[in-house]
């Protein structure tokens, strides 16, 4: 039996696919169980290493708590801020006038290509030197800076691809009924390309909460990543324990908003299909919209 895609698989091809699963799985095993016999021989396995985190509620509320706030308010604040700049500068992209598409491309190259850590480092520096705003409210604006300079530049090229992947029809039906430029792009091109842009501006939300990471492993920022030196130190060094906590809890928050942008997206795609609105009954009763006119016979005229 064969497909469009490829031939069906003969008897050889089957037990060598058997063997190469076989032998990646028992590959699999072997680092499994290499992970956890180095993990047991350092202790790090150790019911008392992982007791606090599940009989006490002091690391949740002195150190976990606090640091899942800060990045969660460091990632909240980049992405109102980086969002509409983004939304700007990649619209700005796609400008006629050349006074508007060159200095947002020029914006948009630069800050793109200068790693995050560094935009945070100087925006810490800045701060420092021009202005008198204490220092943990300062780490927190300069984390934030770092974040929107670099994902807004990303974000209006995701804004510009979603806004070019549209059909050309779009903007000459727009066209054909009398609307600017701008009018077009407002309410004609930028809704449809929101579903389109939606998963790859989710997978930047989940990239800015990881990034603010780097504002505590350099900065000292009191992220949820930083608090796990603090516990190591309070809990009897249990480094293992502290990064697999931290980690989860990382996996949980970006799942959440994986999961939340899945169901939007599938939201807005039902709203899509369902947009006309019924004004009457054609033939036999049936419904019909705006847009899909039915010419209706006259009995008489026969």
């Amino acid at each position: 039996m064969t497909s469009v895609l490829y031939d069906a698989q003969g008897p050889r091809a089957k037990r060598r696919n058997i063997l190469y699963t076989v032998l990646f799985a028992l590959v699999a095993a072997a680092v499994v169980w290499w992970v956890y016999d180095g993990l047991a021989s350092k202790h790090q396995l150790d019911w008392i290493k992982w007791k606090p985190f599940f009989t006490s509620s002091q690391p949740w509320e002195t150190f976990i708590w606090p640091g899942l706030q800060n990045t969660l308010k460091a990632a909240f604040f980049a992405l109102i801020i980086a969002l509409p700049l983004g939304a700007l500068f990649g619209i700005g992209r796609l400008s006629d006038h050349r006074w508007m598409r060159m200095p947002s491309g020029v914006v948009v190259e630069f800050f793109r290509s200068i790693p995050v850590l560094i935009l945070m480092i100087i925006a810490n520096a800045v701060y420092s030197e021009y202005t008198n705003i204490s220092t943990d409210t300062r780490l927190l604006y300069a984390v934030v800076t770092g974040l929107v300079l670099y994902n807004a530049s990303v974000l209006a090229e995701i804004v510009r691809a979603g806004i070019l992947s549209l059909p050309q029809g779009q903007t000459d039906a727009a066209k054909a009924i009398g609307m600017r430029k701008g009018q077009t792009m407002v309410f004609v091109l930028v809704p449809q390309a929101v579903t389109a842009m939606l998963p790859a501006i989710v997978s930047q939300l989940v990239v800015i909460v990881k990034d603010t990471a780097l504002g505590g492993a350099v900065m000292t920022f009191p992220e949820l990543l930083a608090s796990v030196r603090p516990m190591a130190a309070n809990y009897g060094a249990n480094t293992i324990a502290c990064f697999t906590i931290i980690a989860v809890i990382y996996i949980a928050v970006n799942f959440t908003l994986t999961s939340f942008a899945s169901w939007l997206e599938r939201r807005l795609r039902r709203g899509k299909k369902s947009t006309g609105a019924v004004v009457g009954t054609g033939p036999g009763g049936a419904p019909t919209t705006v847009g899909a006119p039915v010419v209706v016979m006259d009995s008489s005229a026969s």
